[in-house]
């Protein structure tokens, strides 16, 4: 193609120039390409112009060995999102952990697992129409029959050996968080759904999910799904058992107050198991306490300046009660354990004048006569808690 240079600001460029067919003005126009400058008396190509030229170099080659050949099929695949979980799956170890759990086909379970995150409303028998346009690590399609086929080969022992290499990965590094969701089902076929106490009210059965997951790294170590009308406290019962198959070395269990109970406790302490866990202003064990520390709870010694509360930490003897499998004798002991207590004046006030408020509020109501149905029970249960407070 012609060239011809170009002197800007004391510097001298090379364009190349090519001949195009203007459909509008239907006409051949002229239309130059930057190629690169002269430097020191040399033309200096970019970066473009050399990687065409390698390309012509290549396809010269090939046509003298006589191993080029014209393309037969035009194909277009995505890979952004398939890529991104390939090397999720590298840096965690999941595909590592898949591959030795699940033999001869964790390329066929990673696959049915992108199409199900990436199409989650879609039925596994339309796999065919995903795999023709996505990059994914079978590479080939997997018939609806075939999914059949993988879905029962996967054994429990395979799962609890995936678990428990994922458990190792997370265990010296973070700590383990657990916690329990329930899932609404239409389902009349599944065993393990049945009714029990939702907390969003929804009237429908349900099936239970708990989970054990690194804190840091926010990846499930565990799991294991519950009937639906088994409650939060029954819950870490079932995972305490089940956690020994995944040989879990140290554990400290985080748990909300609706695992709170003394069978729970006594259950952690048998295990050896440390843990944390939220318990009800209205026990007896934590009233005492508070009884005891209300009066100067707000002290500069109590105040944590990190977290702007007050805290207090108290040592109690805990009633630590066993039954012997074997002979069923029961064991009482004394166990130390820790009673953390935190208080937040600002948001202690902020309460104090919402109740005031709604106090007020309700009150108006009843000396109008604009009582609401709806609202009978929070009138007589707030106006109640305001007399014992005064």
């Amino acid at each position: 193609m012609p060239q011809a240079r170009q002197v800007i600001n004391g510097r001298e460029y090379v364009y190349e120039y090519k001949s195009v067919w203007n459909k509008e003005k239907k006409r051949s126009e002229q239309k130059r390409e930057y190629i690169g400058r002269i430097k020191d008396g040399e033309f200096v190509a970019n970066t473009k112009y050399c990687l065409r030229g390698e390309l012509e170099n290549i396809k010269a080659v090939k046509v003298r060995q006589g191993t080029s050949a014209p393309a037969t099929q035009c194909k277009r695949q995505f890979i952004g999102a398939t890529y991104l979980f390939d090397k999720i799956g590298e840096i965690t170890g999941v595909y590592d952990d898949i591959k030795a759990s699940f033999p001869g086909i964790h390329k066929e379970i990673l696959s049915l697992a992108y199409y199900l995150a990436l199409e989650p409303s879609s039925p596994l028998y339309r796999f065919k129409r995903w795999a023709a346009t996505h990059v994914h690590p079978c590479a080939r399609d997997i018939p609806s029959q075939r999914s059949s086929e993988i879905l029962p080969m996967i054994t429990e022992a395979q799962k609890m050996d995936f678990l428990r290499r994922q458990s190792k990965r997370r265990e010296e590094n973070e700590f383990l968080f657990f916690d329990s969701t329930s899932i609404s089902s239409y389902s009349e076929h599944l065993k393990q759904v049945k009714y029990g106490k939702n907390k969003d009210g929804d009237n429908l059965q349900q099936i239970n999910l708990a989970l054990l997951f690194g804190q840091t790294s926010c990846l499930p170590t565990y799991y294991r799904k519950l009937p639906g009308n088994i409650n939060d406290v029954s819950t870490i019962m079932h995972i305490i058992n089940s956690i020994k198959y995944i040989d879990i070395k140290k554990i400290c269990f985080i748990l909300d107050r609706g695992y709170y109970s003394a069978k729970n406790v006594n259950m952690m302490f048998k295990e050896h198991h440390k843990f944390v866990i939220g318990a009800k202003m209205s026990l007896k064990i934590i009233n005492n306490i508070l009884e005891q520390e209300r009066d100067d709870f707000d002290r500069r010694d109590n105040y944590n300046e990190e977290c702007d509360v007050f805290i207090k930490t108290q040592t109690i003897d805990w009633d630590y009660r066993e039954i012997k499998a074997r002979n069923g004798k029961e064991i009482k002991e004394q166990r130390r354990m820790y009673v953390h207590i935190y208080y937040n004046d600002q948001l202690a006030t902020d309460e104090k004048k919402s109740l005031y408020k709604l106090l007020n509020s309700l009150e108006e109501d009843l000396l109008t006569g604009k009582r609401q149905a709806r609202r009978e029970k929070l009138v007589l249960r707030r106006l109640v808690w305001n007399c014992r407070l005064e």
